[in-house]
């Protein structure tokens, strides 16, 4: 089978290893995640695909082309607010920029809303005398005293991080760099962060903001990647570890050490890259990502082959201004607790069972009943086949778990059951909606593309409630994050923002303006890869009197041909109109901010297709809850069916690591590429 490229995805329950060989076999293996230290996990789902494959993991990883890994460390330091201790210096009578925020409260109508802690309390924002204007000149030199005493009072306080963010820093680093330096030089070790490396363009508080996040999670992102590659060597690897970063793109070790903060979203990123690796195998090119795992849902819209990328995420309340996927999470997964709200009112969710203790049937000690107790409670679940059997679920203990809130509330085991599942399934669809209806797009016409461990249970419900009539569960659902982190190339990205004249710059401005930062894209890209890489270009624009720009990809527009100030107008008018529903084609057009990405391709994965077989009869039935009333449901193996084999509804289609729920009126067929397409009636 090998040689093998591996994917690792670490998630809130489980880290999901998966494995392509040279002719296309792919084999999914899971390991319980480990909080304290995900490396460990790691290491373990790399042992259990080992023995999968009857090899040492040495063996495995010595014949290993490349890993590629995503990490949820950074996003979890920021929403436990367990980020490292950091110090910040910044051009003096501007260390409130990151409390003062942009004056806005993210609930504008809460009186009692409390104002959000800085991750850099006041007396660590340390002042540093100097000045530069946003044309570049120096209006005060860089005051090496003041530098001197910020300094030694980072010492003092013995901060592990520390972020350099200097008034218009965008326009010329000099001060930030000397600064840095100076840092570096009398702290060695300590992670120095400068907001012109990070984010070299205007608007203060985000670029703040992002260099702030950036330096409170770069120590123990840094940490963890340093001990992950520590430990790979020792089991025997030795080629090339990528991680994949929040905007769907990989990178070396280094420089997901370097640029920390891209890493907040970069699990939910792998799901991504896989729906537009299947969207390009021909499922569609409209698709909702519905991702349910253990402790949330992510969904993203991919729409005409293409996902939608932003900035101006808010990871645990804060800002990272970083290009990212428009990944919409909410607080729903297998895991997601149910409980007695206010009002007496059930309510699922956020808070999550997790890895440690998990739900109740994983017999690790939970108490209170999770999503995934309730599945198993109704029936959709089989307890002595969990992950092929690898595990099994104590169904005694999920049903004294949902028995303890069924009495709190006044209900019977069933319907309480019931309740947890139709409440997760309406959460999902909410955050369905954020994604879709209110951007202003029609999930009708929309694929749901269903993975996870725990979305097959949840996809066809969710699916009518949306109006949505066909839903696709990949084989490899449970799996199917780390398998798309192997469908993602090397991706780095420069921009550079102007101040200027109103308007758009002449024709050679332009041109001179993205051949600079395409150069720096190359070179950077040329340090981690041979050949050359694809070039992705796109500009942040606006209407002359706006307050915010909007984000215009460039790469359709004829870079040779002449007129390219009134060509970049136009697809800023096509853009703004796409989004906005019209253009203002008489105003002037505003050019903020430059982008040019460089994409480094790797080699693709084969993709072989399911050999046709006789049609399958299921393999046993199950009693399960459907539509208020228990009935004797068949089940069919997954990997039996025979492609175009019908399954009408109700059933159930296991495999050793995911469950879908064909609820009355579904048919399902297994399509020859991969994943089983259900038409939801």
């Amino acid at each position: 089978m090998g040689p093998y490229r591996i994917g690792v995805d670490v998630g809130g329950t489980f880290t999901d290893v998966v494995c392509v060989g040279a002719d296309g076999a792919t084999l999914l293996a899971k390991a319980a995640t480990t909080p304290d230290d995900q490396s460990r996990g790691v290491l373990d789902g790399l042992g259990v695909l080992a023995s999968m494959l009857h090899i040492t993991v040495a063996e495995m990883l010595e014949v290993t082309e490349r890993l590629v890994h995503g990490t949820t460390v950074a996003t979890n330091a920021l929403l436990e607010r367990r980020t490292a201790r950091i110090g910040m210096i910044t051009t003096e009578g501007h260390r409130d920029i990151i409390e003062m925020r942009e004056g806005l409260k993210p609930e504008r109508y809460d009186l009692r809303l409390p104002v959000p802690a800085p991750l850099v309390p006041r007396r660590l924002r340390l002042p540093l005398r100097e000045r530069i204007r946003p044309d570049g000149t120096v209006e005060t030199a860089l005051d090496q005293a003041s530098l001197d005493a910020a300094i030694e009072t980072l010492k003092a306080e013995g901060v592990a991080g520390v972020a350099v963010c200097l008034l218009h820093a965008w326009r010329d680093p000099a001060h930030e760099q000397a600064a840095g330096a100076a840092v570096s030089a009398a702290m060695p070790g300590v992670y120095v962060t400068l907001s012109s490396d990070v984010l070299p363009q205007i608007k203060e508080f985000e670029r703040f903001s992002t260099t702030v996040v950036n330096a409170a999670v770069g120590p123990i992102v840094a940490g963890y990647l340093a001990r992950l590659e520590t430990r790979l060597t020792e089991a025997g690897f030795h080629g090339p570890l990528f991680v994949i970063l929040s905007h769907g793109g990989v990178a070396p070790v280094a420089e997901a050490a370097r640029l920390a903060a891209g890493t907040a979203l970069s699990g939910p990123a792998g799901g991504v890259a896989a729906g537009l690796a299947l969207a390009r195998a021909g499922l569609g090119d409209n698709l909702v990502t519905f991702d349910v795992g253990g402790t949330s849902t992510d969904v993203a819209l991919i729409e005409g082959a293409e996902a939608a990328l932003g900035r101006g995420r808010v990871v645990g309340g804060e800002r990272i201004a970083l290009e990212s996927l428009d990944i919409v999470t909410l607080g729903a997964g297998g895991g997601s607790i149910a409980h007695v709200g206010a009002g007496g009112m059930m309510r699922v969710g956020p808070r999550s069972a997790g890895a440690v203790p998990g739900p109740a049937c994983y017999g690790g000690g939970g108490q209170e009943p999770a999503v995934t107790d309730a599945n198993l409670v109704l029936g959709y679940l089989d307890p002595d086949r969990f992950l092929g059997g690898a595990r099994s679920l104590d169904r005694a203990a999920a049903e004294a778990a949902v028995d303890r809130l069924a009495g709190r509330l006044g209900l019977d085991r069933m319907a309480c059951a019931a309740g947890i599942h139709a409440l997760a399934n309406v959460a999902m669809a909410d955050g369905i909606r954020v994604a879709t209806v209110r951007r202003g797009v029609d999930p009708r016409g929309f694929t749901l593309l269903s993975f996870g461990g725990a979305a097959g249970l949840h996809a066809s419900a969710v699916a009518r409630d949306l109006g949505m009539g066909r839903v696709a569960v990949p084989l490899l659902a449970a799996g199917l994050s780390a398998w798309g982190m192997l469908q993602t190339d090397l991706r780095y990205e420069v921009s550079r923002s102007l101040v200027g004249a109103a308007g758009l710059p002449d024709e050679p401005s332009i041109r001179a303006l993205f051949a600079a930062l395409e150069a720096a894209a190359r070179a950077r890209m040329a340090q981690w890869m041979a050949g050359d890489p694809a070039i992705r270009r796109s500009a942040d624009m606006r209407y002359g009197e706006q307050v915010f720009e909007v984000g215009v990809p460039l790469d359709a527009v004829d870079w040779p041909a002449a007129g390219l100030p009134a060509a970049l107008a136009e697809a800023f008018h096509a853009r703004h109109e796409a989004l906005f529903t019209y253009a203002l084609r008489s105003e002037e057009v505003v050019l903020v901010t430059a982008r040019v990405a460089a994409v480094g391709r790797l080699p693709p994965l084969p993709a072989p297709l399911l050999p046709d077989g006789p049609p399958a009869a299921p393999v046993t039935t199950r009693r399960a809850f459907v539509e208020g009333a228990m009935v004797d449901l068949p089940v069919f193996a997954f990997t039996a069916l025979a492609p175009g084999q019908p399954v009408p509804g109700p059933a159930i289609v296991e495999s050793d690591t995911t469950t879908v729920l064909l609820l009355p009126g579904d048919v399902a067929r297994l399509d020859a590429r991969g994943w089983l397409e259900v038409m939801v009636n």
